[in-house]
C-alpha cells in the first residue's frame, strides 16, 4: 500500500501517513480502516465530541504497541481545529483539542488515536458540566449481564428524579449512562448528585450494587463509579474504538436494546453498518438537557436524615472539604 493516503472529509482533505500499518493484528484492521471507520460514523462521533476539550488515547503502533494519553493539543494541530483551556484540580491548565467537524476526528486517527476522552463540558464554559455520566462497572465475579441488570434499576431512579439517561456500551464489560444537564452546576455539585443517585441504587439493590470506593469492600457487585463526575475524569466517547484485540467500539443504545445487546455486537466492521441503517440513536441527546434539583435534594436528605456525607475522591485529586479520610479501611485498622 502507498506510504500516504488522502481522505475527503466534508470540505477537508485529511492526509494519512502509513495507512497500511496494522493496528489490530487479530482482525487485520489497519490505520486506514480506523480512519475510514471514523469517517463512516463521523456525525455520530462528532455529536459526542463537539466543542468538548478532548484527551487523545494514542496507539501509534497499534494495540500491541506502546500507548499514551495526550491531554495537550499536539504542536502540529491544524489551525482549523479549535482548542479549549481546561483547569486541572492541581491548578494547572492545558489547551485540549475541541472537535467541531468530522475531519478533526479523522486527523486525530492519523496520529494513532483510537479512543477519544471528552470532558463533560463545552469549550465556551469549562467549569460547568453539561453531562452527568454514570459508569456501571462490574467487579470481579460479575459481568456485563450484571451491568445490564443494574442499568434496568437505574432507569426508573433517573426518571423519578426528572432525568433522562442515554445508555451505551463501554466497549468492555460495563455500561455507561449519560444524562444531559443544564450547564449551571459546578463539578462538585454534579458529583454530589451522582453520589445521591448511586446511593439510591445501592439502597434498592444492596446485594448487587455498591458505591464502595475501596475495592476490598465492593464484593461481587456492580460498582457505580461516582468519581467519573470529578473534575479531570473522563469516559470514552460514544463511537470510540477501544484498544482490545477484537476492535470493539463504544456503542450508543436505545433503552429497549439494552437487555439483548452485547459488547461484541459492535466493532470496527459492524458499527458502520448499524450507523448506515439507524443513524445516531443518540442524535436527539443535545436537546434534552435536564435539571438536577431533585437529585441534589436527595443528596440533602441523605446527609440530613442518614448522616451520609461526601465520599473519597480519586487519589490524584486534592483533598476536598468534607471528604472522609482517603485511606483504605484495612490500612486504617492497622
Amino acid at each position: 500500500m502507498a506510504e500516504t493516503a488522502e481522505l475527503t472529509v466534508g470540505e477537508r482533505t485529511v492526509r494519512l501517513t502509513n495507512p497500511g500499518k496494522v493496528y489490530f493484528p487479530q482482525r487485520g484492521f489497519t490505520k486506514l480502516d480506523v480512519a475510514r471507520y471514523y469517517l463512516a460514523v463521523g456525525e455520530g462521533v462528532l455529536r459526542a465530541l463537539r466543542d468538548r476539550p478532548t484527551m487523545l488515547e494514542r496507539y501509534p503502533d497499534g494495540v500491541e504497541g506502546e500507548s499514551f494519553f495526550q491531554k495537550r493539543a499536539p504542536k502540529n494541530l491544524p489551525e482549523w481545529i479549535p482548542t479549549g483551556r481546561i483547569s486541572f484540580p492541581s491548578g494547572r491548565h492545558a489547551d485540549e483539542i475541541c472537535p467541531t467537524e468530522p475531519a478533526a476526528v479523522v486527523w486525530a486517527a492519523n496520529l494513532g488515536c483510537l479512543t477519544f476522552h471528552p470532558w463533560p463540558v463545552r469549550r465556551q464554559d469549562t467549569d460547568h458540566p453539561d453531562e452527568l455520566r454514570i459508569d456501571l462497572d462490574p467487579q470481579p465475579g460479575t459481568d456485563y449481564e450484571d451491568a445490564v441488570w443494574a442499568a434496568g434499576q437505574l432507569r426508573p431512579v433517573l426518571e423519578e428524579l426528572g432525568l433522562r439517561g442515554w445508555p451505551k456500551t463501554s466497549g468492555g464489560r460495563g455500561l455507561h449512562v449519560f444524562v444531559p444537564i443544564e450547564p449551571v452546576w459546578t463539578f462538585t455539585q454534579v458529583r454530589r448528585a451522582a453520589i445521591a443517585i448511586a446511593r439510591e441504587l445501592e439502597r434498592r439493590a444492596p446485594r448487587r450494587i455498591t458505591t464502595a470506593w475501596w475495592k476490598e469492600e465492593r464484593g461481587e457487585k456492580v460498582f457505580v463509579d461516582y468519581n467519573q463526575t470529578a473534575r479531570d475524569r473522563t469516559i470514552a466517547s460514544a463511537y470510540s474504538v477501544r484498544p482490545r484485540p477484537h476492535a470493539p467500539v463504544s456503542a450508543p443504545l436505545r433503552w429497549e436494546e439494552v437487555p439483548d445487546a452485547r459488547p461484541r455486537d459492535f466493532d470496527l466492521a459492524t458499527m458502520p453498518v448499524r450507523f448506515r441503517e439507524l443513524g445516531d440513536v443518540h442524535a436527539d441527546m443535545d436537546g434534552q438537557a435536564c435539571r438536577l434539583e431533585a437529585a441534589l435534594e436527595l443528596a440533602d436528605r441523605d446527609e440530613r436524615d442518614h448522616g451520609l456525607g461526601d465520599l473519597p475522591y480519586p487519589p490524584e485529586h486534592p483533598k476536598m472539604k468534607g471528604e472522609p479520610k482517603r485511606v483504605q479501611p484495612s490500612r486504617a485498622k492497622k
